[in-house]
């Protein structure tokens, strides 16, 4: 299950992207912004107001930050599990990459009205 930022165009082409490459079709989706996103982010304790990480969930195992990223990918097979080698990097470094772009992802990729 992938719980992402439904008026996010940047989280929206993530969702597409995983939606062309997912061909088992393990993935489910949800937007943050519904009832079953905001009951998935609130028992996983996360803000229900700003919606800056996606939520993933694989077999019972939440990720978040770019850790759902990089588990996203690693399902995915080769070469996209190549992603995993970002979690070389310290977690204080992959998490600051990930808030600056969270923050920020509106302005650099835009968002939609709905």
């Amino acid at each position: 299950m992938i719980v992402f930022d439904g008026v996010c165009v940047l989280c929206s082409g993530f969702v597409r992207m995983v939606v062309r490459l997912d061909r088992q079709g393990r993935f489910r989706f949800a937007t943050a912004q519904s009832p079953f996103g905001e009951t998935l982010f609130r028992k996983h304790g996360l803000h229900t107001d700003s919606y800056e990480t996606n939520l993933v969930l694989i077999d019972g195992v939440a990720f978040t930050r770019l850790d759902s990223f990089v588990a996203v990918m690693a399902e995915l097979g080769w070469p996209w599990r190549a992603a995993k080698t970002l979690l070389l990097l310290p977690r204080p470094l992959r998490d600051w990459l990930y808030d600056r772009v969270a923050r920020n992802r509106y302005a650099l990729f835009g968002r939609k009205d709905s």
